[in-house]
């Protein structure tokens, strides 16, 4: 378990609703990687995000599919590839990445609370 933390600092983290509207084969990344390309809405808009979700997912499988997201960190540059937000997910028993998702649709961008 990580350290306490104050529910103020939980606040921070700024956790969004998106849907995914493209994604692609990112073969230049050093571990199996998939592009993603994210609706948050107005004012958020589409950000990229670069996912290791290569096990359980494929690039078609993708498009449409809500997604939980960390929108307030720092872009991160990623060999030729900007990723702009955190796409969430927890590792199965193998230790592969399976996404984090709204049990029902909901708003783009609707905040995580």
């Amino acid at each position: 378990m990580a350290d306490t933390i104050s529910f103020a600092d939980f606040e921070k983290v700024d956790i969004r609703a998106g849907t995914v509207v493209d994604a692609k084969p990112f073969p230049e990344a050093r571990k199996p990687a998939i592009r993603l390309w994210v609706d948050f809405g107005a004012p958020i808009g589409v950000k990229t995000s670069s996912a290791q979700i290569t096990a359980h997912y494929a690039c078609d499988r993708l498009i449409g599919r809500q997604v939980l997201a960390v929108v307030n960190f720092p872009p991160r540059q990623i060999g030729p590839f900007t990723s702009e937000v955190l796409v969430l997910g927890v590792p199965d028993e193998n230790g592969a990445v399976v996404l984090l998702k709204p049990d029902l649709k909901v708003p783009d961008g609707g905040r995580m609370f």
